[in-house]
């Protein structure tokens, strides 16, 4: 309750019981000045850079609103809820349509007890939630590990070799998750499943001819875990589906597994982790030639390896990431190693200064090195990719900074 604006208590009474209910206004406003160069090269060393700078929100925590609140039920069982908006204070809009106000970034309700929590509505994967305990920048402003930006967003690059982002990276709608009791020794988990709310046609002969209307949307994961003093570890698993084909019956999916573990030695926290993330289509009847011999599951494998070092009143980052893709270039299916598989490295370094326990500066510096059509930036404007004196440039390296001030209320 101390990190609210807005507290209050009630008592409401049913027949000869009571309860007590408390209700929390809270929120992160995050302002940041951010540069962004994205460099691409033709083959004969003609480069060519897009840029921008400007003010966005978000460098070092995602601006939010939100309200939370609980009710004791007695008997060590409790009701909840949470409603949070993601906010872009530079502009003053939301993130809903048309920049309103939307409790996108979570929307639940939930009862807790003796043996865990359930909790309905749109919320954060399992599988999400290693990337960002796992990561120095938390998975925010330009130092964001790349495991994030080839889970969460489709690049030109990324569609051109048959991987795509995960549309439940981040979050799931229409979720239903359970967590386990918090006294467990140490140990902790989720599980979690997201309905598609397709809507289904009996006979099946009727179902409009639409891709990704029938079996795309859904999720199911789980993440466990165990901490005891510095020592945080866990591994998590899921599977989205990405897209369907009713009359042709396929199925997409995205299968991702990941492994973090963070060490506190107090004068440095040390931070690890690895993800696998692959595609597969799965095919009622027979499937086409490529399938049948396996060359259709391109992925991206991902690892992070970071620290932090407390120095007074601040904090240093630092982190080193990179993505690599598989079985996305069919030569190297058939011959391996005909072409290299496209990778991207990032390696961002920052820091924080904490005014008060609410408010802190930040700077952040970072740069991507792309490889053999690997296409990953920092933000900002796409890479120049039309031709330039008859060769086209392809993305090389993408470079940029963060300098901010975040509130918490």
């Amino acid at each position: 309750m101390n990190k609210g604006v807005l507290a209050m208590t009630v008592l409401a009474a049913s027949g000869a019981a009571s309860a007590q209910s408390s209700v929390i206004v809270f929120g992160v406003v995050d302002a940041t000045v951010s540069h962004y160069s994205n460099r691409s090269e033709t083959p004969l060393g003609v480069a060519v850079t897009t840029s921008s700078t400007g003010q966005n929100s978000g460098g070092y925590a995602s601006s939010r609103l939100g309200f939370r609140g609980t009710e004791d039920l007695g008997g060590g069982a409790s009701a909840g809820f949470w409603l949070e908006a993601g906010l872009l204070n530079d502009s003053g809009a939301g993130l809903g349509a048309g920049g309103g106000l939307a409790f996108n970034r979570r929307s639940t309700v939930s009862l807790s007890g003796a043996l865990g929590e359930i909790r309905l509505g749109r919320d954060y994967t399992p599988t999400f939630w290693n990337d960002a305990v796992a990561d120095p920048f938390t998975s925010n402003g330009v130092g964001i590990n790349l495991i994030a930006t080839a889970s969460g967003f489709n690049s030109p690059g990324q569609v051109a070799n048959g991987f795509q982002g995960n549309p439940n990276y981040l979050r799931a709608s229409n979720s239903v998750g359970y967590f386990l009791p918090s006294n467990l020794g140490g140990f902790y988990g989720q599980v979690m499943y997201a309905f598609n709310e397709a809507n289904k046609y009996d006979p099946g002969t009727l179902t409009p001819n639409v891709p990704n209307s029938q079996r795309a949307g859904r999720y199911v994961g789980g993440r466990f875990g165990y901490t005891s003093g510095p020592l945080d570890v866990a591994a998590a698993m899921g599977r989205s589906t990405i897209g369907d084909q009713f009359f042709a019956g396929a199925t997409s999916v995205l299968d991702i597994w990941n492994v973090a573990v963070t060490y506190n030695f107090d004068v440095v926290k040390l931070f690890a982790e690895y993800s696998n993330n692959k595609t597969k289509t799965f095919f009622s009847g027979t499937p086409p030639l490529p399938n049948s011999l396996g060359f259709t599951s391109p992925g991206a494998n991902g690892a992070l390896v970071g620290a932090t070092v407390p120095v007074g009143p601040g904090l240093i980052r630092l982190v080193y990431t990179q993505v690599k893709y598989n079985k996305v270039a069919a030569l190297s299916q058939v011959i391996p190693g005909l072409a290299p598989d496209p990778k991207s490295e990032k390696y961002a370094v920052g820091y924080v200064h904490n005014l008060s326990k609410r408010t802190a500066l930040y700077g952040t510096v970072a740069r991507i090195n792309n490889t053999n059509g690997a296409d990953l930036t920092v933000g900002g404007p796409a890479f120049y990719t039309k031709a330039v004196n008859g060769s086209v440039p392809v993305p090389s390296s993408s470079a940029g900074y963060d300098v901010g001030i975040r509130h918490v209320f």
